[in-house]
């Protein structure tokens, strides 16, 4: 099956994981979490192949973060690990765009991050490839490039939990429902965009993922 455009308005929650890649935490001067982290962006932050991030006159220092994210197709609660996978419909590129000034100010208080990663345009999404297509989830390539550099490069075996222990533990705290987007979190390599920019984030045997920053 080819690639597929998801519209905004069919997908549900944006559900998030952080520090999902050991090199990443490390950067972000944190700890490899027990549990997945787990946070939330809201549908209006949903953007798509050649769309804008629009940077927030709140911030001066946003970052770009490239994901594989998983469409889930079916609904369920309390998934076993062993059938999460086949709630996984379709799976693209995504970047996960960070007001990192924000974020910090939130750490430091024990405050959530939603204002840091929930502005208009901060979750750009690319097309969907029907899970089918995808056979080694826990084997690909993820890239971003920033005008034509280099600036992530991992692979999803270096994930802290993979697809299907995420796609289980998030089932245990609400239910997913079909059209739910789950952002896997990013590897190390994350900075600043700039206006001007043009970002494309790449996955194995995905659609690419190409947005401007103004």
């Amino acid at each position: 099956m080819a690639a597929q455009s998801a519209p905004p308005e069919a997908c549900g929650k944006l559900i998030c994981i952080g520090k999902n890649y050991a090199r990443h935490a490390a950067e972000m001067n944190s700890t490899v979490p027990k549990e997945p982290v787990v946070f939330l962006k809201p549908r209006s932050a949903l953007i798509g192949h050649g769309s804008s991030v629009v940077l927030p006159s709140m911030s001066e220092d946003v970052h770009h973060e490239v994901e594989l994210v998983a469409l889930i197709g079916r609904r369920g609660r309390d998934i076993p690990v062993s059938r999460a996978l086949s709630h996984v419909s379709a799976y693209a590129v995504g970047l996960d765009m960070t007001a990192r000034d924000l974020q910090g100010r939130a750490k430091k208080c024990g405050h959530p991050w939603t204002v840091a990663k929930g502005f208009d345009t901060f979750a750009p999404l690319g097309g969907f490839m029907s899970s089918d297509q995808v056979s080694a989830v826990q084997d690909l390539w993820l890239t971003l490039l920033v005008n034509g550099a280099v600036r992530q490069h991992a692979n999803t075996r270096d994930m802290v939990f993979t697809v299907a222990e995420l796609v289980a533990w998030c089932s245990l705290v609400f239910t997913l429902e079909p059209g739910d987007c789950l952002f896997t979190g990013t590897p190390e390599g994350v900075g600043p965009v700039r206006p001007g920019d043009v970002l494309e984030a790449r996955c194995t045997g995905l659609s690419p993922l190409r947005v401007t920053v103004r």
